[in-house]
């Protein structure tokens, strides 16, 4: 397998401006997955896409390639990131680029471990499912504890089992994407989504992939890296 690390970075963030090259612990955000993306050792190149000059020239010093630029109207708040990908895609076949697996490495999750990633790549290589999602087991479960409005405007379960579980611990376990996609590429343009059938799961602990997209959550990662509670 020849795969490349795909890393989205837009401008317009507008949760936390400026998330993607704001300081974490004295480095832009975006550095953390660049870097361990390169320190991993199991990528032909780590590539970012972006449509903003700051954040392409950020990417390089930490030793990303950023060898073609998004177009604006793929760097909006609507715009899909399965678009993001397969213009990435293109853009990098036309370039002389050979890959046949894509980790798509969202730059707003900065503690994930390189153990993570080498794992999603040997699932996909042993078990050969179309894509491999990080996740983590999410103690919020709409078979238990979590509602949505029915057709009346009244609180509902959202998934109703016939027995209800009397326990969190007893309903069905649900999983929490986190910003790791792996994917055969060949099978991702074929359905040209970022969900794919036929997918398996890479667990990692629910730290590792805590994802940047508010003030509190950036407050959150910058203790967590004071108190010295990950380790990269």
């Amino acid at each position: 397998m020849k795969a490349i690390c795909f890393i989205g970075a837009r401008g317009g963030s507008k949760g936390v401006p400026g998330k993607n090259i704001r300081k974490l612990d004295n480095k832009p955000l975006i550095s953390y997955a660049i870097e361990s993306a390169l320190k991993s050792k199991i990528f032909t190149n780590v590539v970012v896409s972006t449509e903003d000059t700051e954040i392409a020239k950020v990417a390089k010093k930490y030793g990303a390639e950023v060898p073609f630029k998004r177009p604006k109207n793929l760097a909006t708040d609507s715009a899909g990131f399965a678009n993001v990908m397969l213009h990435g895609i293109k853009e990098l076949r036309g370039l002389g680029y050979e890959f046949d697996v894509l980790v798509n490495r969202d730059c707003t999750v900065p503690f994930f471990r390189i153990s993570d990633m080498k794992n999603a790549l040997r699932i996909l290589k042993n078990k050969k499912p179309y894509a491999v999602y990080g996740v983590y087991q999410q103690h919020f479960n709409p078979y238990f504890n979590m509602m949505e409005l029915d057709s009346k405007g009244f609180l509902k379960l959202s998934k109703k089992l016939k027995n209800r579980p009397k326990r969190r611990q007893d309903a069905p376990i649900v999983y929490q994407l986190n910003g790791l996609f792996a994917y055969d590429v060949k099978q991702f343009l074929k359905y040209k989504t970022p969900i794919l059938p036929r997918s398996l799961p890479v667990e990692i602990p629910p730290e590792c992939g805590l994802m940047i997209d508010t003030e509190i959550e950036f407050r959150l990662a910058e203790m967590m890296i004071k108190q010295k509670l990950i380790s990269f």
